[in-house]
């Protein structure tokens, strides 16, 4: 599914003009399809009171031609103007009706519009949708409206909420929220979803969300380049499994890691590699890592190395693996290597050879630590591999803070791919996925059980796992990443928000996928 931001739909809209459409067309078609959701978010509009909170722009008009509908279908409507009446032949329809229009210049301290909000039974938000150019100022008409909406939501008897395009306060393009928006019943957006509603924390602000068509052209559509994961792109994007494989088949891979501190990572990461398909996994870790985790994955295979004084990987070790590179089709570097001078070294050594691997590699945790300390990382990091930072790992590696990291995530997900020329996976709140050649994802999912220890290990391995089986890096980080959330959400189902361990996300893993690859 397409994504777009405010300045996008504005020119999908224009090219539905240039295409024959009008915007008086484009309006009624919106205004219709309001209606006719409020309509079935009511059940019944006979006698029902509905306060329609128009704005000035266009998505005010949206909000007037719902109103005139919904009047002509049998329900009791006023309309609430904080700017003032509106000079336009949508305004006249509402006043051939004799429906009731308050000038908000007229009601002192909105005393009106406190009446008619607390004997609704619905209220459509038609004030700005995708088109607030600033954030909202206490004292203002339409600031005052949304102090007065929130306190009816707040009531013993709240009327329903449908935001028209977007909730007022709620940013197209950033996912901002303004303290004084209020969370819909539902959203009814136009053409395309915005951006900002699947970035943190619009995407909790949203209520039920449906995509109404009004008419873009398909081709005008098809050029926007950034993406919404689904379920849908998942199942068509999954590697083949045919019948007469064998383990060679689903490739191998190479999970290299571990220390003294971090033992468990890099049997996570592997146990994650095999539910998500590969045929065989083998982990290069130190000989006592080894010994500790070996027993609780039987079906990996082990390379032992050395360990260095602090219990890691020396950087010798880097030599010693390079005549193993090349049997694998797919390598995760990182998982627990932990962060010391023997870590950068096995690092800087290492990196180069990923280059032997046939379909690619993912640069994780620790390794991107040590990636980001050097001076040449860019021109390390080999083309097909795909690298999963996490916010302050992200900061680390494009010399920034996490603060700029979270409030651009799109923008520097892709100047990442474009400086390490490979593909990036940011990951927390809706996971960005960016590539080298400008092809950008943003995941569906946001959710905290997830923020658990581990959790990014298991998402490193299965991207491994699809490497191994012939997906290409952009398409295996997907699939990671849409995997790795949808079984958290299968997951929150039964535990809630808390108390997920991360090795319960792999193993729920093949049936989430089994689901999604129903037909």
């Amino acid at each position: 599914m397409k994504l777009v931001t405010a300045a996008q739909m504005r020119e999908l809209e224009q090219a539905a003009v240039a295409a024959g459409s009008s915007e008086e067309q484009l309006m009624e078609e919106a205004g219709l399809a309001v209606a006719q959701e409020a309509w079935m978010l009511l059940g019944t509009l006979e006698g029902r009171r509905i306060v329609v909170l128009a704005g000035p722009g266009n998505n005010g008009g949206d909000g007037l031609v719902a109103a005139r509908h919904l009047f002509d279908w049998g329900a009791d409507l006023t309309v609430y103007m904080p700017g003032g009446h509106r000079r336009e032949e949508r305004m006249e329809e509402i006043q051939k009706r004799e429906i009731p229009a308050i000038d908000g210049r007229e009601d002192a301290g909105q005393a009106l519009l406190e009446q008619v909000l607390m004997g609704s039974d619905m209220v459509i938000d038609a004030l700005l949708g995708i088109g607030q150019a600033r954030p909202l100022e206490a004292g203002e008409p339409i600031a005052g409206a949304l102090q007065k909406l929130a306190a009816a939501r707040a009531s013993y008897q709240p009327p329903k909420l449908l935001a028209v395009d977007l909730p007022t306060g709620v940013n197209a393009d950033s996912g901002a929220v303004d303290p004084l928006a209020v969370e819909p019943d539902m959203t009814v957006t136009f053409g395309l979803p915005k951006v900002g509603m699947y970035q943190a924390p619009a995407s909790a602000m949203l209520g039920r969300v449906q995509v109404i068509d009004i008419g873009i052209p398909k081709a005008a559509q098809e050029a926007v380049k950034l993406e919404l994961l689904t379920s849908r792109w998942a199942r068509t994007n999954l590697p083949a499994r045919p019948e007469d494989a064998n383990k060679g088949t689903f490739g191998k891979v190479l999970v290299v890691g571990g220390s003294r501190r971090y033992v468990g990572a890099v049997q996570l990461a592997a146990t994650a590699a095999y539910r998500a398909g590969a045929g065989l996994v083998t982990v290069a870790a130190p000989e006592r890592v080894v010994e500790l985790v070996a027993a609780a994955a039987p079906e990996v295979t082990w390379l032992p190395q050395p360990a260095s004084e602090t219990g890691g990987l020396p950087g010798e070790a880097a030599i010693a693996l390079r005549n193993e590179w090349p049997g694998f089709r797919a390598a995760v570097l990182g998982p627990g290597l932990g962060d010391d001078a023997e870590t950068r070294a096995f690092t800087w050594a290492a990196l180069p050879d990923l280059a032997d691997l046939a379909n690619g590699s993912v640069i994780d945790a620790d390794a991107l630590n040590a990636l980001a300390s050097m001076p040449d990382a860019p021109g390390r990091v080999p083309a097909n591999a795909v690298l999963t930072p996490h916010p302050g790992e992200l900061a680390r590696l494009m010399n920034t803070t996490v603060a700029d990291v979270q409030s651009r995530r799109l923008g520097i997900a892709s100047e990442a791919a474009v400086k390490y020329g490979c593909t990036v996976v940011l990951k927390g709140a809706h996971s960005v996925i960016a590539s080298a050649d400008g092809r950008t994802t943003l995941s569906p999912f946001a959710n905290p059980l997830l923020a658990t220890a581990g959790s990014g290990d298991v998402l490193a391995g299965m991207i491994g796992g699809y490497l191994a089986q012939g997906a290409a890096p952009f398409e295996a980080a997907c699939l990671g990443v849409y995997f790795h959330g949808a079984a958290g959400e299968i997951l929150r189902e039964e535990y809630g928000s808390a108390g997920l361990l991360a090795g319960e996300i792999a193993a729920r893993l093949p049936k989430v996928v089994k689901d999604v690859a129903a037909p």
